[in-house]
């Protein structure tokens, strides 16, 4: 076969390159190179699949609803499959078990359920409430926990456990608030709350400072050091508007969050004491501190918006 490029100069005539060095191998081996030995002899080399004994490594597993992978960084949006907490995500670690989801909000909404025997006869009944998200989500369920006796003779100020639970019915946060009085007239018995996360490990307390205006507040970490300051309106009527708390930094200037109580209606703030609140906080607030937010939401609640036998005890100051 002719070159299609002639005799070009430096290219060796048609049938001129030499023929290729090296002896064949056997059963199908290319020739070998100048140098090289040549090839064993025989059919090529079978694969007959891993030697006796090998094990092949896991096959990773999905990770999931109940698969939580462990990392140093903490979650951050909302969990996969539409559900509220994170899950299908990595989890922060030093996060007490089912407050994981906190680290990922700087707002929640307290909304507490409406008793119809309360209402209608002036019984006071277990309160309940509901803690959402932004996107009115349920991610907690809280309940008190009283007997009837305590309930309808001290009133508001009775001492009371309330359980925090996750979707799961798993206990998360405990908060137990013992008997103390309510007025500015027993600057020895002030309020107080303490949280659990987990149940029987303190991460936080709420106390009431004396003051004759407004109401104030410290929260105070497991170690009873001053984290936050609260301090509240003069005036906690709430009549066509929100009453807010104000969050502030240790030494009370700069404001970094609210609890807010939400005005919920002519009919419904008169004939109940089902309440609405919204706390604000930083994204990057520890998360034991979140959870006593929730706690301080609490005790703002009975002490300045729990009916007493449908009688409104909202008051000017700290007079009521």
């Amino acid at each position: 076969m002719a070159s299609p490029y002639g005799n070009a100069p430096g290219y060796p005539p048609p049938g001129g390159y030499p023929p290729p060095m090296g002896g064949g191998g056997g059963g199908g081996y290319p020739p070998s190179g100048p140098g090289y030995p040549p090839y064993p002899p025989g059919p090529p080399m079978q694969d007959n699949g891993p030697p006796p004994g090998y094990q092949y490594p896991p096959v990773p597993v999905p990770v999931g609803p109940q698969h939580f992978p462990v990392t140093q960084q903490p979650m951050h949006g909302q969990g996969d499959m539409g559900m509220p907490g994170g899950y299908g995500q990595s989890i922060p670690v030093n996060v007490p078990p089912g407050l994981e989801y906190l680290t990922t909000v700087d707002a929640l909404y307290v909304k507490q359920k409406v008793e119809m025997l309360e209402a209608l006869c002036g019984c006071e009944t277990k309160n309940k409430y509901k803690i959402k998200n932004t996107q009115g989500q349920v991610i907690f369920t809280a309940k008190e926990d009283t007997d009837c006796c305590t309930r309808n003779c001290c009133g508001p100020n009775r001492p009371f456990d309330l359980i925090i639970r996750d979707a799961s019915e798993r206990e998360v946060i405990h908060l137990t608030r013992p008997l103390a009085c309510n007025s500015c007239c027993f600057p020895c018995c002030l309020q107080s709350i303490e949280v659990f996360s987990p149940p029987g490990s303190l991460v936080g307390k709420i106390e009431q400072v004396w003051t004759l205006c407004s109401p104030e507040f410290v929260i105070k970490d497991a170690s009873g050091n001053v984290v936050l300051t609260i301090e509240g309106p003069f005036c906690t009527y709430s009549f066509c508007g929100d009453v807010e708390f104000k969050i502030l930094s240790k030494d009370g200037t700069t404001q970094v969050g609210k609890i807010s109580k939400k005005w919920s209606g002519l009919l419904r703030e008169a004939f109940t004491d089902a309440d609405n609140f919204g706390i604000n906080f930083p994204m990057d607030l520890d998360v034991r501190m979140k959870a006593v937010m929730l706690g301080a939401c609490f005790l703002i609640d009975f002490m300045f918006f729990e009916k007493s036998q449908n009688q409104e005890n909202d008051a000017v100051g700290m007079l009521g």
